[in-house]
């Protein structure tokens, strides 16, 4: 999952059966088609294997995306990726039970772009969901 520090939207994500880099390279590709960001965006990862590899660097590069990642040890610095994830898996995954991946990408894709993306309120965001707080802030600049 791709998030955006600033509204705390998830901008891109994937799941499949597997923790292999096609994963995170498929999550990264949709947020980059999504927002097409300016070269200077800095991408911050955890030190997963995964966020390492060449493949995965590579198209960070090539979009002009500065890399960051973890410090060695510190948790925190992932902190509202973490988080986010564990309110998934609260208010979605541990909550369903999937006949498959098919149900369990359209079921979590529907939480994910529907409720956590335009309704989920954060306080971080002055209790706004993700999309209201972006929109907001954009046009005031």
């Amino acid at each position: 999952m791709v998030l955006d520090a600033f509204s705390r939207r998830v901008v891109g994500w994937a799941l499949e059966p597997t923790l292999e880099a096609v994963l995170v390279i498929t999550a990264l590709g949709r947020a980059l088609d999504q927002r097409r960001p300016s070269p200077g965006l800095v991408h911050h990862s955890d030190r997963g294997v995964q966020y390492a590899c060449g493949d995965y660097t590579n198209l960070l590069k090539q979009h002009g995306i500065a890399i960051s990642m973890s410090r060695k040890g510190n948790p925190y610095d992932n902190a509202a990726c973490e988080s986010f994830l564990k309110t998934l898996k609260y208010e979605e995954v541990y909550r369903q039970e999937y006949r498959g991946m098919a149900d369990a990408l359209a079921s979590i894709g529907e939480c994910i772009d529907q409720i956590y993306n335009q309704k989920r309120l954060h306080s971080a965001l002055g209790y706004r969901p993700p999309e209201e707080f972006q929109r907001v802030q954009t046009n005031v600049a």
